[in-house]
């Protein structure tokens, strides 16, 4: 499959045989943990930025950007920040907000570029969640492209559908004279986790659900997933990993016995009408920072775009009134958002840098390496990648990264399941989560949480609910001493 997965948005030049065995060796894990690796304290390469104490520290452009396309940055965080109205409104270029809708604007989601979290309370909006929903395929329905091509290689994919009535994912939010499709809701129940030395953990475990539908029940069998919106940072970075040196990551059979099964994500391109490698949201379901913007202006603030063009976003043909209702791209611009605004904002996305590390030499951040290694989280959580060479992208161009993702799926267990399949990915496969800049994430958005649905509160309870593939290594850490769990954190907060 490795052959239909390159990577033509990248126009990437051929590697030289003398830079794969420089990549090779500069990719090694370490078996050091006496001192910080070189360019450990750069995750980002040259991209990285100056590691800030605000909540401005997700907000930075590229450090290796130039003066000219600061510019484009700049304009490109206008766009991002910019808040959407209904039509007709005489602000034309801003109109074309909904009809129905999660947020008014990307920074509503992703606020200083950062995690959302779960609502706190009665009074609290869902602005920085979601739910998506589907239902299971028939044999009767025609297949999709990618469901084909994946039938063609051997492998029959997972046949879903969006709901008939409220589509791919429930928004919350309507213009005026627009019913909201729900509210979310949510029950918590404590799981106390026992650990060596005596120290106990209280997870929370959530039970999510639609409360106020406003266009009637859900079809029968549909399957909800909460998503909270994730940080920003690095984007451009993980486009440039060469999709060779992510596959070569991917064992989905555990040929080599370890427990790791990691396998790649195949989604279509819409915008490239080709299969490609899935690398962005929790179960890698866009192939590129320009379609998930895209995906993420139709289906969250319901903006047409050169991609997803329905100016009407996720409404459904039984939503008749949604669709029926004015939409903002009757003027020159063609869609809501035109090709050139799409453009700065995808640009303004790859080039969120990634914060410098932190204490990269302490003794308790070396021992927490030295306890992350060893309890094998990087079998999945990879440090290094070196990106490709980039004649369009020089701030990704070449560079030694360090985000700690594979950006494979992998099974992490019935606790994490949301049993709603994705492409390649069943109920209870999630992409791994990058990790570069991690320990951040709480200072950018106070009341930020962790993991797909916000569930975890702390590092060590993301940790304590991992489970599948992640079992063994999540056990090698309720084992350890209270020290050395306490240095595996302060060495997460470090990233």
């Amino acid at each position: 499959m490795a052959q239909e997965l390159t990577d033509p948005f990248l126009n990437a030049a051929p590697r030289t045989a003398k830079e794969l065995g420089r990549i090779e060796g500069a990719v090694q894990p370490t078996t050091d943990f006496t001192a910080p690796e070189r360019f450990e304290t750069n995750p980002g390469g040259a991209a990285t930025t100056r590691a800030r104490t605000d909540a401005d520290a997700f907000s930075q452009s590229s450090a290796n950007i130039s003066f000219e396309r600061e510019l484009d940055f700049k304009v490109g965080n206008g766009l991002f920040k910019k808040l959407w109205v209904s039509s007709p409104s005489s602000t034309l270029a801003s109109d074309g907000l909904g009809p129905l809708y999660n947020a008014r604007s990307c920074q509503r989601c992703h606020l200083k570029d950062g995690r959302g979290h779960v609502p706190e309370g009665p009074g609290d909006d869902a602005v920085s969640m979601f739910l998506r929903i589907s239902v299971p395929g028939s044999d009767t329905e025609p297949m999709s492209k990618i469901e084909a091509f994946l039938l063609s290689v051997g492998d029959e994919g997972r046949q879903t559908r969006p709901d008939p009535v409220y589509g791919g994912q429930l928004q919350d939010f309507g213009v005026a004279g627009q019913v909201a499709e729900y509210k979310l809701g949510v029950d918590w129940e404590d799981v106390p986790v026992a650990l060596a030395g005596g120290e106990t953990v209280t997870l929370r475990k959530p039970t999510w659900r639609a409360d106020d539908l406003g266009h009637g029940p859900l079809a029968p069998g549909a399957m909800l997933s909460p998503r909270v919106a994730p940080q920003m940072i690095g984007l451009g970075l993980l486009e440039a990993i060469p999709a060779e040196d992510i596959l070569a990551h991917a064992d989905p059979e555990d040929a080599d016995g370890d427990g790791i099964s990691g396998k790649p994500q195949i989604v279509w391109s819409f915008e490239h009408d080709r299969p490609l490698l899935g690398r962005f949201g929790y179960k890698a379901g866009a192939p590129t920072v320009r379609e998930q913007s895209a995906a993420a202006f139709n289906g969250d603030i319901g903006i047409s775009t050169p991609i997803f063009t329905n100016p009407w976003g996720d409404c459904t043909e039984a939503e008749a009134d949604c669709r029926a209702a004015p939409h903002g791209d009757g003027d020159a611009r063609g869609t809501e958002i035109d090709a050139e605004g799409l453009d700065l904002v995808t640009f303004y996305s790859r080039n969120l840098a990634v914060p410098e590390r932190r204490d990269v030499g302490g003794a308790q951040v070396l021992r927490g390496k030295q306890v992350f290694y060893e309890a094998e989280c990087t079998a999945c959580h990879v440090p290094k990648f070196v990106t490709s060479r980039l004649k369009d992208q020089p701030e990704q161009s070449f560079q030694l990264i360090w985000p700690y993702t594979d950006l494979l799926l992998h099974d992490m267990g019935e606790g994490l399941a949301d049993n709603r399949p994705e492409g390649r990915a069943n109920g209870q496969e999630w992409r791994t989560a990058p990790l570069w800049g991690i320990g951040m994430v709480q200072q950018v958005s106070p009341n930020a949480s962790f993991l797909h649905d916000g569930r975890a509160r702390s590092l060590l309870e993301a940790v304590l609910w991992h489970g599948g593939e992640a079992q063994a290594a999540r056990d090698r850490v309720v084992a350890l001493s209270p020290d050395d769990r306490a240095a595996l954190t302060r060495y997460l907060e470090s990233l």
